[in-house]
């Protein structure tokens, strides 16, 4: 019998007021079991909709399975993911023990807790991932509510890196200390939660990529143009470095505060990212030696951002200048033991499932890649143009150019009338 003994629902629809949660039942049958058993032990994480945090539900709930503190998992899911991509089309067949409910978190902006726990069947939980609020209003309010109201040993919340606001004496990677933007969302869903008296642990990730996300554009940048044989422009040297984090190793550490709940209440704040840090180049040259580019052929073009109006940030898909986490203080506080999940292994899989989404054949707009490439190349073939002709043609009419009769020549200046 599986460790979950679950109250079984069958497929249906219950409708609360004006919102509505659709219940899906887990493939396997499991023993009802009291539920002061079940309150005493179970576990819920809620779930957005997809993009850069879409796959962390789905790997949290396969590692708190195997959790002994764990006896039962509910995914609270947000309605607007798509149940066609992954990970949402393999719930049903990956996390067969776990009870997934639907419901309107990101649209339903009125949602309150009475709301929430109605949708639950009024169950309660001792421990609450919050992996879909990105403040503390609609349902990220009524998450933090129902919390109280349930007397949870931990809200563990899945912030976000990007709200430090790091100066000119910052060390990197950041340290939990680093200043943050007060005027965040995910600030103020801290400091609510914080208001409320909640045992909060708040963790704040970086880039992330997995086997079953639905965000590729971080690596896919690379890979789009090491297929087509084109210059990869990267701002300044290109020796910053980023953490790139398997989302496997992000639900290692999302459920690292079970190992010492106090520890983590009292540190509270904790770095989401991988301690294997690699700069913009070097991901370059591995990203090549995953797609069977020889580094002598990964065309690395290094740019100076402040050649262009809006700083170059439209043409790359991380920080123009270093900006990175580490998992140190998880390591520290909740013996949390660093990234498993190797980048240049992961990189060879991940080559096969960009070819797989049609990577190597997709439309792309390239004019301004080479625009950074006209300006700041530094070796300057003849067919530089004819390079992103190819995969960008630019359509050009020639059939109203006239020849201006200027002969061609030197003009001393001092000459000149103007």
């Amino acid at each position: 019998m599986s460790k979950f003994q679950l109250l079984v629902f069958t497929a249906a629809t219950l409708v609360v007021g004006s919102t509505t949660a659709f219940f899906v039942a887990p493939t396997n049958t499991a023993q009802p079991r009291t539920s002061t058993t079940l309150d005493m032990s179970a576990a819920l994480i809620v779930q957005n909709k997809g993009g850069g945090h879409g796959e962390l539900g789905y790997q949290l709930a396969k590692t708190l399975a195997d959790h002994e503190k764990i006896t039962s998992i509910t995914i609270l899911q947000d309605d607007a993911c798509d149940d066609e991509q992954e990970p949402f089309k393999s719930y049903a067949s990956d996390l067969p023990d776990v009870k997934v409910i639907k419901a309107p978190l990101s649209s339903d902006d009125s949602m309150t807790s009475a709301d929430l726990k109605s949708l639950l069947g009024d169950a309660t939980f001792e421990y609450v991932w919050d992996n879909c609020s990105k403040s503390p209003t609609g349902s990220g309010k009524a998450i933090c509510d129902a919390a109280k109201d349930w007397g949870v040993k931990l809200l563990t919340y899945v912030s976000s890196a990007g709200m430090y606001q790091p100066d000119a004496d910052t060390v990197f990677p950041m340290a939990e200390t680093t200043p943050v933007k007060e005027t965040a969302g995910q600030a103020k869903y801290d400091a609510y939660a914080a208001e409320l008296g909640l045992p909060l642990v708040s963790f704040r990730p970086q880039y992330i990529y997995g086997e079953k996300s639905n965000k590729h554009s971080y690596i896919d940048w690379y890979f789009d143009r090491l297929v087509r044989e084109l210059p990869l422009p990267i701002p300044h040297e290109g020796d910053q470095k980023v953490s790139l984090t398997n989302s496997q190793d992000v639900a290692k550490l999302l459920a690292a505060p079970l190992n010492n709940e106090e520890a983590a209440v009292e540190q509270r704040f904790f770095n989401c990212g991988n301690d294997k840090l690699y700069t913009y180049n070097e991901i370059a040259y591995m990203c090549g030696e995953a797609a069977g580019v020889a580094k002598e052929d990964v065309m690395i073009e290094n740019y100076d951002p402040e050649d262009f109006s809006d700083g170059g940030k439209a043409y790359f898909p991380f920080r123009l200048t270093e900006f990175c986490v580490a998992p140190d203080m998880a390591k520290e506080k909740l013996g949390y033991e660093g990234a498993r999940c190797d980048l240049a292994e992961d990189l060879k899989w991940y080559f096969e499932n960009y070819k797989a989404r049609g990577g190597p054949t997709k439309k792309m707009t390239l004019i301004k890649d080479m625009e950074i490439t006209v300006i700041s190349i530094t070796r300057f073939p003849d067919e530089v143009g004819s390079i992103y002709d190819k995969y960008d043609p630019i359509p050009m009419d020639w059939s109203e150019v006239q020849e201006l009769g200027v002969e061609a020549g030197f003009v001393d200046p001092s000459e000149s009338e103007w």
